[in-house]
């Protein structure tokens, strides 16, 4: 098992990667605060892993109250929240009950979102199952729902007492979402670490494949890299914004077709394609190294283009709300060379408009 640290002061928590971790009581035993949990998850993670884990939960000494979602970036919403707040209260739970976000991306938000305002805040474990919550989502305290104009609008930091990243629960993940989760591990070299970019170009077969020692050590680079970042910026007001490489076109792909309609791993795949052209456009990357990217993400089977049915207007228009824009001015991550990114405001709409014509499906 390997153990990251997140150094955050008092909110401090390790990750903890490794095989055969979410049936192990002694993992969940030292983070969880009073003698109930509630166990959340959704109606396909459900059952194949609740009752593996909510066994270690009993073993671990308290009583599980399990909540289970509908399944989809859809259901991330409000009446979904409530799906949460009206379990605990019926069961009559207290500020000591420990929330268990055991599923992908849009169960941990939830729970976690819910672990944050429930009675003004309880603490919660995250046990990821997807590659993209392993390495993502699950790690940095961002919990939030979508909103119809835009994703992740409506949200909360609350940093978990610990993430527990079974590489064993990848095994069942459809290979969509396999592809996807890889979509962030890429992000993570491209921003951060020209040495594991390359280690993944290396390695994008045996990724593919489901190796678990690839798998675990794409987990554990990518979630040392994210560590990093948020411990130097937790509320996301610098450096942290660069983990958004890709998102800022990603975001509006998946507002504009509808959420669901496109994974989120895919929209920031032909995101990071777009940020990558963007960033050769205004001459600070090479477009050797744009289509390096390019080439990669094509190798992982993601999409490499935006969706024909997105215009250029509806881009505009959804990235002016998205959550790095400023003074009415959308703002983008961009790479000044490999391994490093910067954010930028500055940039004419006609080059944005150049980007978003390449870099979309015919």
């Amino acid at each position: 098992m390997a153990s990251i640290r997140v150094a955050l002061g008092e909110r401090s928590y390790s990750i903890e990667v490794g095989a055969g971790l979410i049936d192990d009581p002694a993992v969940y035993a030292p983070h969880l605060a009073g003698h109930r949990a509630a166990l959340v998850t959704n109606t396909v993670i459900g059952p194949i892993y609740g009752d593996r884990v909510a066994s270690a939960l009993r073993k671990a000494g308290v009583e599980v109250i399990e909540v289970v979602l509908p399944d989809g970036e859809e259901h991330k919403t409000w009446p979904t929240l409530n799906l949460v707040f009206n379990a605990l209260l019926a069961a009559h739970c207290d500020r000591q009950t420990t929330i268990v976000a055991l599923g992908g991306g849009v169960v941990g938000d939830v729970a976690g979102f819910a672990a944050a305002v429930y009675q003004r805040g309880v603490p919660f474990i995250q046990v990821p199952t997807s590659l993209l919550a392993q390495v993502d989502s699950s790690v940095g305290g961002k919990t939030a729902i979508n909103h119809p104009l835009g994703k992740n609008m409506v949200g909360a930091f609350h940093q978990p007492q610990v993430v527990i990243a079974d590489v064993i629960t990848l095994e069942t993940l459809p290979m969509r979402e396999l592809r996807a989760g890889l979509a962030e591990v890429i992000k993570h070299g491209i921003i951060r670490d020209p040495v594991f970019f390359a280690w993944i170009e290396a390695h994008i077969d045996r990724l593919l494949a489901r190796d678990v020692d690839a798998l675990t050590h794409a987990v554990v680079r990518s979630c040392q890299i994210k560590a990093e970042v948020v411990a130097a910026d937790e509320r996301e007001s610098g450096l942290r914004a660069i983990l958004n490489f890709g998102h800022t076109f990603g975001h509006a792909i998946e507002s504009g077709l509808g959420y669901g309609q496109w994974v989120h791993g895919e929209a920031v795949a032909a995101g990071m394609v777009m940020a990558a052209d963007l960033s050769a456009r205004a001459g600070m990357l090479p477009k050797a190294e744009s289509e390096r990217i390019r080439s990669l993400i094509a190798r992982a089977g993601l999409p490499v283009a935006g969706p024909a049915s997105l215009a250029p207007d509806r881009y505009l228009d959804l990235m002016a709300v998205d959550k790095k824009a400023a003074r009415g001015n959308i703002r983008f991550i961009l790479l000044d060379k490999p391994g490093s990114a910067v954010l930028r405001g500055d940039l004419p709409e006609a080059m944005v408009r150049q980007t978003l014509a390449a870099c979309s499906a015919a």
